[in-house]
């Protein structure tokens, strides 16, 4: 049986780093969940992102999979899996996104309300840029639900393991990705706001709206990622 978090960095004169966002997960059950969750089958390539303390990287190694920390081109999709940072979430979220051609799932330990928003489905208040961008290439769920009090230390929010299954393409044809990323983070910009009004700094918006056959009156988190992909398809 591995120690505990709180024992091996007593035993090494280690203390958790408060700006790096360390909060080390030891409870062998939730481990072995989290490592289930990622579906690894023997042989396969996981990737752990921030080993930590080795107590994931014990349980995931225990699904017969090779785990490495660092991504590496091996001609093949991968799993990758961490406990991420939580000011780190969003950055490496989007850093996946750009390396998704590699990826077959990831498992990421998040703050509770970062993985609700990127699992939520269109017309509710958690619905917005990381929902859209994320599920346009993957589908998003909930996997598991950790207490505070399994980590050393306990940081101050919940946190939600956020399981993604990368596509073998988009859920709906995009012309230019980058634009695509630029339209949506318009329409989320001021939630109050109609559609018109808060893509309107965009060329074509007007045309493009009507194009695809959306009421200009709606607000963004109204439209699904396929109506997101038909305006950006019809932007000049």
């Amino acid at each position: 049986m591995s120690q505990r978090p709180s024992e091996l960095l007593r035993r090494h004169g280690l203390r958790p780093k408060k700006e790096w966002g360390q909060n080390f997960l030891g409870d062998a059950r939730i481990l072995g969940a989290l490592a289930e969750l990622t579906g690894a089958r023997p042989g396969e390539t996981v990737v752990e992102l921030g080993a930590g303390l080795g107590h994931f990287t014990r349980a995931l190694a225990a699904t017969g999979a090779r785990v490495i920390a660092v991504e590496r081109d091996r001609g093949e999709r991968i799993v990758v899996c961490g406990n991420l940072p939580y000011h780190l979430s969003s950055p490496i979220l989007f850093h996946l996104l750009d390396h998704r051609a590699s990826l077959r799932r990831a498992v990421l330990l998040l703050q509770r309300e970062v993985a609700e928003r990127v699992a939520a489905p269109p017309g509710g208040r958690d619905y917005g840029v990381l929902s859209v961008l994320v599920q346009l290439v993957a589908d998003a769920r909930i996997g598991l639900q950790v207490d505070r009090r399994a980590f050393t230390p306990p940081p101050d929010v919940e946190s939600s393991a956020l399981v993604l299954d990368f596509l073998s393409g988009p859920r709906a044809e995009v012309r230019d990705e980058r634009r695509f990323r630029a339209l949506v983070k318009a329409a989320f910009m001021h939630r109050r706001k109609t559609l018109w009004n808060a893509v309107r700094g965009m060329p074509g918006a007007r045309e493009a709206l009507e194009r695809a056959g959306i009421d200009p009156k709606r607000r963004g988190e109204t439209l699904s990622v396929a109506e997101f992909a038909a305006v950006e398809r019809q932007l000049p």
